[in-house]
């Protein structure tokens, strides 16, 4: 009885003798739709090669992925789904923090991990039992972009973000790096929709104080749409965005609007193959998709996948969700390949790495 009680348990935990099955809503159709596939996408490319060698203690691991098509609503939905009806051990790889925050009070209530939620957003920061970050915030992005221009003597930023809580929080996170050096925004937009921003209106909003500097906060269209109306009107300011919309993805929106747009990244460059991780990721990728479109992005996915694959082990053969949450804990500086990632038992933010990117004339990414 106490055998079929365990087994029990450990099924209902996503975790049989031969799988772990870790769930994850993300954006495969709509807005977004990009972004979620590079997440999925490269995640599977790591997870397809621990398990073409084994797996993890005798478990291959299987990434079940839901179509949230950028919907809030959705998501929720989905997170019910992956843990009360499919059972799965872990959540993994959300897009957005407007798409995390639904599947919080799920994740707390059925005490699942909830790994590398796609964000650097304040809300997703805070200290959570359940939540480990494999990356930078935005404060952390939006720092450094402010830092890197202030030495130029440019004290005239705008900032363009979503009128909601995480856009706010975004807005506050620039606010404040300004306010460090005696400075303040000259204009703001505000979209009150994510789905249909007013674009028109929010240029004529920002370039009214005339920027040196227009700071994004936005999903890649709607970034790209905006810098190419701006441009249309005349503004030479610099565009600069944080990571939230994908590098990769807005360059590909922005096309030939593309050169001299500057973009906060939270890992190493794709094609800096001097870093151990990059390589390894560019051949287990092309291996998985078939095709060589890598991105920032699928990069993000793939050392993420390589932590949690790291938590694996650690966990041991008798694998539970406490136990793994435990390992993971103990990794307090974890060498995925040139990338360092540490957690600790009250500290679940992995890693503050920030590297500002510009896209070249070639319309590939310099550094």
């Amino acid at each position: 009885i106490i055998l079929l009680s365990v087994s029990g348990e450990l099924r209902a935990q996503g975790v049989t003798s031969t799988q772990v099955l870790i769930g994850q809503s993300a954006p495969l159709s709509g807005i977004n739709r990009e972004l979620g596939v590079d997440i999925r996408d490269g995640a599977l490319a790591y997870f397809r090669k621990v398990n073409d060698a084994g797996g993890v203690n005798g478990r291959k691991i299987e990434l079940v992925t839901i179509d949230d098509a950028n919907v809030v609503k959705t998501a929720g939905e989905n997170t019910r789904k992956l843990i009360e009806e499919n059972g799965v051990f872990a959540l993994f790889g959300y897009a957005s923090a407007t798409l995390s925050r639904p599947a919080l009070p799920l994740v707390e209530q059925h005490r699942v991990p909830f790994l590398a939620p796609f964000t650097g957003a304040d809300p997703m920061r805070v200290f959570n039992r359940y939540v480990y970050n494999m990356r930078a915030s935005y404060a952390d992005e939006l720092e450094k972009v402010v830092d890197h221009f202030t030495p130029l003597a440019v004290k005239r930023f705008a900032v363009v973000h979503y009128d909601d809580v995480v856009g706010k929080e975004n807005f506050t996170a620039v606010d404040r790096a300004l306010k460090k050096r005696g400075l303040a925004p000259v204009s703001v937009a505000a979209f009150k929709d994510r789905a249909k921003p007013d674009i028109e209106g929010g240029v004529k909003d920002v370039l009214k104080g005339q920027p040196d500097v227009i700071i994004f906060t936005t999903l890649y269209k709607a970034t790209a749409d905006f810098i190419k109306l701006a441009r249309a009107q005349g503004s030479s300011a610099f565009m600069v965005s944080n990571s939230f919309p994908g590098a990769s993805q807005l360059q590909k929106e922005l096309g030939k609007s593309g050169p001299g747009v500057i973009i906060a990244s939270v890992v190493p460059p794709y094609a800096r193959l001097s870093v151990p991780v990059v390589s390894e990721y560019r051949a287990a990728f092309e291996k998985h998709a078939n095709r060589k479109d890598f991105s920032f992005t699928s990069l993000e996915a793939y050392i993420s996948a390589k932590v949690i694959v790291e938590g694996l082990r650690k966990a041991g053969p008798k694998l539970t969700r406490e136990n793994f949450m435990q390992a993971l804990d103990g990794l307090v500086s974890y060498d995925a390949g040139g990338y360092l990632v540490g957690f600790s038992g009250n500290d679940h933010n992995g890693s503050s790495w920030v590297e500002l990117t510009i896209i070249g004339k070639d319309l590939t990414f310099k550094h």
